[in-house]
């Protein structure tokens, strides 16, 4: 604007707080972003992993063209966008080369970690706040599955023919259902839950880390529902 100073001008909207549309438009665009790529970057990576790894570059082009040259709301969305690169990227690597490794699944979903740290205190908070709250939901799914004793069954359950990892998965959900893995998911996700109200009440960046981590948590439940009701259909095959 004309005659307004840097330091007040719309690109210190991100460190400066959410405005009232950012408020519903951000948490909204996290839960499309975390939701999303169950449906398109799992079979596109299965296929074609260099290529899903490769749109890493104009996501992240385009978020930072967004972030220097948009205004209001789609100026926001620049800095979230960030975030979401840093996870498509981890989620491609993981799941096009080392899905047979579940161990290396955090490692490599926690590479951008230190820029996360590090962009929390500048104009890319919003990147930071997506990417460590994607990664807190990551951590937590892979906890669950080491304690519930699922960690084994996830090689095989990739590795096996089309025609076996149904059986396999449905195997893996019923496990989960056992009174004291049930028990603990049930505790894990009580926990998580308190933690995304708590962040939601405090508003602004806050919301955008609160509608990412409820998202990751719907969307495991909603693996486990197909693992027991329709394993066929299940991303993971």
């Amino acid at each position: 604007m004309i005659g307004t100073p840097a330091a007040l001008s719309s690109r210190s909207l991100p460190t400066a707080g959410l405005n009232l549309s950012g408020e519903i438009l951000l948490p909204l665009t996290a839960v499309l972003l975390v939701a999303g790529p169950v449906f398109l970057q799992a079979p596109l990576v299965r296929e074609a992993p260099m290529a899903a790894a490769l749109l890493t570059l104009p996501l992240l082009g385009g978020a930072v063209l967004l972030e220097r040259n948009g205004r209001g709301p789609w100026q926001q969305l620049g800095p979230l966008l960030v975030g979401f690169s840093g996870s498509w990227l981890a989620g491609c690597l993981f799941w096009g080369w080392f899905r047979l490794h579940p161990l290396l699944h955090l490692p490599i979903e926690a590479f951008a970690l230190p820029l996360a740290v590090a962009g929390l205190g500048g104009r890319w908070r919003l990147a930071g706040a997506f990417y460590l709250a994607s990664l807190l939901g990551t951590a937590a799914t892979d906890t669950a599955i080491a304690l519930t004793g699922l960690m084994p069954l996830w090689p095989d359950v990739l590795a096996a023919p089309l025609s076996e990892a149904p059986a396999l998965l449905r195997q893996a959900g019923e496990t989960v259902l056992a009174p004291a893995n049930i028990t603990l998911v049930t505790a894990m996700a009580a926990l998580l839950l308190a933690a995304c109200a708590h962040l939601w009440k405090r508003g602004g960046m806050a919301r955008v880390s609160a509608a990412t981590l409820a998202t990751t948590l719907a969307v495991d439940g909603l693996f486990l529902a197909a693992a027991l009701l329709a394993p066929q259909w299940s991303g993971l095959i």
